[in-house]
């Protein structure tokens, strides 16, 4: 059975420029939402306006980066697991 002829929602970039454009305008009307709400703070610096959304912006760089960093760690060769059990090569550790 072959894909090669079917199409997928987002193989359209204008699905792909919609869903874009869609969660753009919720992240404006979020930050927008934000005053006109009363929020129970906890920290003084939750005070500061679009907080959560700088708070979330920063959260996700700092998750791209890490995972970059980590796949150093424990990336393995493409055929890793399609090796013998006896053959070694370098880089392969005792676990």
């Amino acid at each position: 059975m072959s894909d090669e002829g079917k199409r997928y929602l987002f193989d359209n970039p204008r699905n792909v420029r919609l869903v874009v454009r869609a969660l753009t305008w919720v992240c404006v009307l979020l930050v927008v939402v934000e005053l006109a709400f009363h929020r129970h703070l906890a920290h003084p610096w939750e005070a500061l306006f679009g907080f959560y959304a700088l708070y979330g912006f920063v959260a996700c760089v700092l998750l791209v980066l890490l995972a970059a960093e980590m796949r150093k760690l424990v990336m393995r060769e493409e055929d890793y697991y399609a090796r013998e059990p006896g053959d070694r090569r370098a880089g392969d550790e005792d676990v």
